[in-house]
């Protein structure tokens, strides 16, 4: 099994990526500039730290997987270093899903960095502990499922697209996904029946990246309850492996003579 060999070397190189270190710069910058406003808002520094600060882990999180994601495919048919990897026993489902879950593996060491940021940045302006450095956890790991889903959806256009229109498409999707419950609240309300089961299809398919967001409660005090991290869980894996098969499916059809 090659998967892990691959899986390795693809986080090296996706943290020696300049893209990444700019990402993360920016990310401790918004959770400084999160510190600052809270302190000018009264009673208000849990709330808007923990609220800027996992919109940023998101959002630059979604950033990383797309722009890294894209050439994880491309990058190695440009350079030509496809054919060397396929002239060895490799299988081509295996170096797919080495760099799969080598990307996954540098969105989860950058998630628990950017989270350990936000619960110091907790702790400084609290000046000490507080419940709510607990209760960002768990949606942290929601969002680390979004970023794996993103991830998946990247390396699937990198597998037969260019950069830019592989770029374009996950943004495309990360936005439908985000707002894909208005599709449902739609076709409820929709008066043409062909309408209505488009956007029904459309909701099904389409990635739901709502399942994902907890942010907004969490700055309110809140945590998502163990039965809906589970149903996330459940439907990330199952969403992945249906992503991860389409990948490995295309590629395998791919002549690189």
């Amino acid at each position: 099994m090659k998967v892990v060999p691959i899986a390795l070397n693809t986080f090296r190189e996706s943290v020696r990526d300049r893209v990444l270190y700019n990402l993360i710069l920016f990310v401790l910058l918004l959770v400084g500039a999160s510190i600052f406003l809270g302190e000018l808002s009264m009673s208000q520094e849990s709330k808007i730290i923990v609220d800027i600060g996992l919109s940023a882990m998101r959002i630059f999180g979604v950033l990383i997987s797309i722009f890294i994601g894209i050439g994880l495919v491309y990058k190695e048919i440009d350079k030509r270093t496809i054919y060397s990897l396929l002239a060895k026993p490799l299988h081509r489902h295996e170096f797919i899903l080495g760099k799969y879950f080598g990307l996954c593996l540098t969105l989860f060491v950058n998630s628990v960095v950017m989270a350990l940021g936000i619960s110091l940045a907790l702790l400084f302006v609290k000046g000490g502990a507080d419940p709510i450095q607990i209760k960002i956890w768990p949606t942290a790991y929601l969002i680390f499922l979004e970023l794996m889903v993103m991830t998946a959806i990247s390396l699937l256009f990198s597998s037969f697209s260019s950069p830019a229109l592989s770029a374009l498409l996950a943004f495309f999707l990360f936005i439908i996904g985000t707002f894909s419950a208005d599709l449902k609240l739609f076709a409820a309300t929709v008066g043409s029946g062909v309408v209505k089961v488009m956007c029904q299809a459309l909701y099904y398919v389409l990635p739901n990246l709502a399942n994902f967001n907890f942010i907004m409660a969490t700055a309110h005090g809140n945590t998502p309850s163990v039965g809906m991290m589970g149903a996330a869980t459940m439907y990330a894996a199952l969403y992945i492996s249906a992503l991860l098969a389409a990948t490995v499916m295309i590629f395998q059809r791919r002549n690189f003579k």
